[in-house]
């Protein structure tokens, strides 16, 4: 009785335990939203599908790409953290105030993400030395586009060259003095300052600086003289492409997203480099620029933060900046990536890294953009109305940093 007893505990127990590993765990539901541009919707979804494949196993996904502008993203993602896609692209100006209202926690392996990009954008994903975001381009700058036909490489390293070309040619220079974004070039390298004070909302500006090697009449005279070259023209953007295409500008300052539209008018002669310097008070200043990259922010009120940062560190990592680069031709962050061969065949992207050197984190106030877009365009204009230039200075610097 007793070995027949003990048999049947025993069995017994060996049936509990083969119950009891025969049981088995769902994978974890994971719902998961990502916002993005709607450019980058076909490339956000093949990221999103490679994802799950690599994943495949671990949870079980559900991944839904959701069309949103990255330049208003901060708005539409403060306006409802809760409520808000768990993984989403943006412009870097919008960081500090998204890590200010508590959208973002400081990301974990920041030194692996710092290591791998350049320092540039881990810069513009950074607030008080830590790291909110990850980096995923390092494309959104301006440079030089020029037509070989009618201008050497060699003009085109002076605006004094480039202008002069433009003028034998009864074709144009162009660049948008409208936009005080690309005005910011003629005083960027000049020791004239610009930037946020330590409020993060207002702005100091010395662009009206009286003393020092270059002053600010020095610049508005110096712009004034542009102005009146016939080699010249004030354009937007989209006249300036106009303008590519049909042959009546033959040099001029954009930006990445106008490289293919001008390899397809200018062929063979297309060419792209930093910008040039231009005079200055008697010497040659070289033109700066505002630099940015768009980064990929992970929300802190995500149900999934773990899974969510996967696939933020996922959509940034080098294959799928390679990706970017090919099916976007946006310039990457990815150290490898930019410093590859294709990179470097791409003469657009290449002149923006140029000119990468010469360029600033765009960190400025709102209160920036209209009074220097006045000053600039009455340059343009060549000051007409005979306001004297330090007046008009001081009145741009004062309202640039009103409170």
């Amino acid at each position: 009785m007793f070995m027949g007893l003990l048999c049947t505990v025993v069995f017994t127990g060996c049936g509990q335990a083969e119950r009891k590993d025969s049981v088995i765990t769902e994978p974890q539901r994971v719902e998961l939203i990502v916002w993005g541009a709607e450019e980058d919707t076909e490339l956000m979804n093949q990221i999103i599908q490679s994802f799950q494949a690599n994943y495949q196993g671990q949870a079980d996904f559900e991944i839904i790409f959701e069309v949103q502008g990255e330049s208003q993203c901060k708005d539409a993602l403060i306006g409802g953290l809760e409520e808000g896609a768990d993984v989403f692209t943006f412009a870097d100006d919008q960081l500090n105030a998204l890590a200010a209202a508590g959208a973002l926690d400081p990301i974990g392996n920041a030194d692996g993400i710092r290591s791998r990009n350049l320092s540039s954008t881990t810069e513009a994903a950074t607030v008080n030395n830590q790291l909110y975001a990850y980096p995923l381009t390092a494309d959104n700058g301006y440079f030089l586009y020029y037509n070989k036909r009618y201008i050497t490489d060699e003009q085109a390293e002076t605006l004094d060259g480039i202008l002069e070309a433009a003028a034998a040619k009864g074709k144009f220079f162009t660049m948008d003095w409208s936009s005080a974004w690309y005005v910011y070039s003629f005083f960027g390298n000049t020791g004239l300052e610009v930037g946020l004070n330590d409020d993060g909302i207002t702005n100091y500006c010395t662009w009206n600086q009286t003393e020092g090697d270059i002053r600010g009449t020095d610049v508005a005279r110096a712009m004034l003289q542009i102005a009146g070259s016939p080699g010249f023209a004030s354009r937007t953007d989209e006249e300036f492409l106009e303008g590519v295409k049909d042959g009546s500008v033959i040099a001029g300052v954009s930006g990445v997203w106008n490289s293919v539209a001008v390899q397809e008018a200018w062929g063979e002669y297309a060419g792209a480099a930093k910008l040039p310097t231009y005079t200055c008070n008697g010497s040659q200043v070289q033109m700066a620029s505002f630099s940015g990259c768009k980064l990929v922010g992970v929300n802190a009120y995500s149900e999934h933060p773990e899974w969510a940062a996967r696939l933020a560190e996922w959509i940034t990592n080098e294959e799928n900046q390679r990706l970017r680069f090919e099916m976007r031709g946006q310039g990457p962050s990815n150290i490898a990536v930019a410093d590859s061969a294709e990179i470097r065949q791409s003469p657009a992207i290449a002149a923006l890294l140029e000119q990468s050197a010469f360029s600033q984190l765009q960190r400025i106030g709102g209160k920036f953009w209209d009074p220097v877009t006045k000053f600039a365009e009455n340059m343009a204009a060549g000051n007409p109305s005979g306001q004297n230039l330090q007046e008009q200075l001081d009145e741009m610097a004062q309202a640039v940093s009103e409170r």
